[in-house]
């Protein structure tokens, strides 16, 4: 197969542990298919929680709300993250502390750093990390800028972003346009701006939906 690169964007929460997984197996899948495919990866805003207030909410209460789930099926859920994970190199590091959070303050950073893919998708993976493996609450401001710091961008205006809620409204339009296109749960996973990939699909189901995509390219 010749290099290739293929756009892809991916509709998700830096709280939602199958986004991070999907776009793993992703990435695992073009490399195992092609590993001169580049993936040039682009981050779209959706809040599985946005009514979630400044306290947050301990997770298994909240899963057990939302989803109406008992303790020991949330534990099995856990040890099933886990083992897919750690299939992905990802480490979900649940417990019983274990909080849900507001994520909108993170979706403002992940919007200015749209411009350049590389650097919003290094900002999504250490958000991912500070959340899944680190615990740290991605609603605290002095976290989401150490988390943006660490990634190379200037610390000083993400700070200030974030206190004026520069990109606020442009978050919030983006959320209703893709609302108002039928996404209603993540990851969504859009190819080529073509072809729509709900959910966190296998490695293998991954690398034979990369695979089509790129014959029709051909073809076409």
């Amino acid at each position: 197969m010749n290099t290739s690169t293929m756009r892809v964007d991916i509709v998700s929460d830096v709280v939602c542990p199958w986004c991070v997984v999907g776009y793993r197996q992703l990435t695992t899948a073009a490399k195992k298919m092609d590993p001169a495919l580049a993936l040039t990866v682009h981050w779209h805003p959706f809040e599985l929680n946005p009514s979630m207030g400044a306290d947050s909410q301990n997770l298994h209460e909240h899963i057990s709300e939302k989803y109406g789930t008992t303790r020991q099926q949330n534990l099995k859920g856990r040890e099933r993250l886990r083992k897919e994970g750690e299939s992905v190199g990802i480490r979900f590091n649940y417990d019983d502390n274990s909080r849900m959070y507001n994520t909108f303050d993170a979706h403002q950073l992940l919007h200015w750093s749209r411009e350049d893919a590389d650097l919003q998708t290094r900002l999504k993976e250490a958000l991912f990390n500070a959340y899944f493996t680190r615990q740290l609450d991605v609603s605290a401001r002095e976290v989401l800028v150490d988390v943006a710091a660490s990634v190379g961008l200037d610390r000083s205006q993400a700070a200030e972003l974030l206190e004026q809620q520069t990109y606020a409204e442009a978050v919030r339009a983006e959320q209703r346009e893709l609302l108002d296109n039928g996404v209603q749960g993540v990851p969504a996973i859009i190819l080529d701006q073509r072809y729509s990939v709900p959910g966190a699909q296998s490695v293998d189901v991954f690398e034979r939906i990369l695979s089509r995509v790129l014959r029709k390219r051909e073809a076409s």
